[in-house]
């Protein structure tokens, strides 16, 4: 059984019966043991205090679907729509690392769907409900073709054809919606990207030679445990203190040390993704917390000024940390929605793929 490592996440098992801790405490490294926590714990979750979960859910058809992939993988998906309004356009979100879709984005996606927006999201293999090992990226194009076929899947459906798509992107999804672009150039309408990961901040790396370390370690033992977290950068996610609270109350989020395999594969997507930023070409907003020192604000900037494509716009938030969507406080977290639904609004109109 993991331990309680935060005051926080001990506050949260003392309002829980004992059934409850014991799956809270117990090891989420396999699916099954991750389904039957988000099935405890999901009326907990959705009646949290927190800003996305008080917006209404009236009038959103929401699905939630386990199939099989190609690659003989049970994935979790869930899709939200606008029950009677005309849908505008379909959003393909792609979460940040470590998370799911099960959790804070129910929130965002209720509010985008009630705008009018179909939207569609899925667990990575590893990640959230879906099959694997919880935590862990073999291959970061492996994860990002997985994807691709999902949504891909999605598109193909004859009433979903004649609309405009885009992708989301939140921290890592961020990262795999610029490959699933660099993959299909032109598919999508635009991408709004949420604090991407175009390259780690500096505190996120480790020392060059604990660095060529524990590369070498990776080859032998890619699933181990080991990859070093300072304190700071923990304490940076959420800027909101009582939204940092909450956060233990996200189950399902992979919450231990980097494992060498997956840090390995991150490490070596955002070097080739800085290399071809200048490939970028469908319409973009680029959103970035200008205190984050998870995902480097300086990396956002770098895109927008290299993309080449005209139709782009950054928005930098002042103080914010890395979780725009997540940890900020109220104000902040509404503002970069109203910023999301005001791009997609004026993006929706236009019918031409670029």
């Amino acid at each position: 059984m993991a331990a309680i490592t935060t005051k926080e996440q001990q506050v949260v098992v003392n309002y829980m019966s004992e059934e409850l801790q014991t799956i809270f405490l117990s090891n989420l490294d396999e699916a099954p043991a991750r389904r039957r926590a988000r099935e405890a714990f999901k009326d907990i979750q959705l009646a949290i205090d927190h800003c996305l979960f008080r917006l209404s859910s009236d009038g959103v058809k929401t699905k939630e679907v386990y199939e099989v992939n190609s690659r003989g993988l049970k994935i979790f998906s869930k899709s939200w729509l606008p029950e009677s309004s005309h849908l505008k356009a379909i959003i393909c979100y792609c979460h940040g690392y470590a998370d799911t879709c099960t959790f804070y984005f129910e929130g965002v996606a209720r509010k985008l769907a009630s705008s009018g927006y179909g939207v569609f999201a899925l667990d990575y293999p590893g990640f959230g409900l879906s099959d694997g090992l919880h935590g862990y990226i073999p291959s970061f194009e492996s994860l990002v073709n997985d994807v691709i076929e999902h949504f891909s899947k999605i598109k193909e459906q004859k009433k979903y054809q004649d609309v405009p798509s885009f992708l989301l992107g939140e921290s890592m999804g961020g990262a795999i919606a610029l490959n699933i672009h660099f993959k299909q150039p032109a598919a999508w309408n635009g991408a709004a990207l949420i604090a991407p990961l175009c390259k780690f901040a500096e505190d996120m790396i480790p020392h060059w030679l604990v660095k060529q370390i524990l590369i070498g370690v990776a080859k032998v033992l890619p699933k181990t445990k080991l990859v070093p977290q300072k304190e700071e950068v923990k304490d940076n996610i959420f800027r909101d203190v009582n939204k940092r609270k909450l956060a233990p109350y996200n189950v399902l989020l992979y919450k231990d040390k980097p494992r060498l395999g997956t840090a390995l594969e991150l490490l070596k997507a955002t070097q080739e993704l800085e290399q071809r930023l200048e490939e970028v070409s469908l319409p973009l907003l680029i959103m970035h917390g200008e205190a984050d020192i998870i995902t480097d604000p300086s990396a956002s900037k770098a895109l927008y000024e290299k993309a080449k494509v005209k139709d782009k716009k950054l928005c930098l938030y002042k103080d914010a940390f890395h979780t725009l969507l997540e940890g900020e406080p109220d104000e902040t977290i509404f503002h970069v929605l109203g910023d999301i639904i005001s791009w997609l609004d004026e993006h929706s109109s236009r019918k031409n793929k670029y």
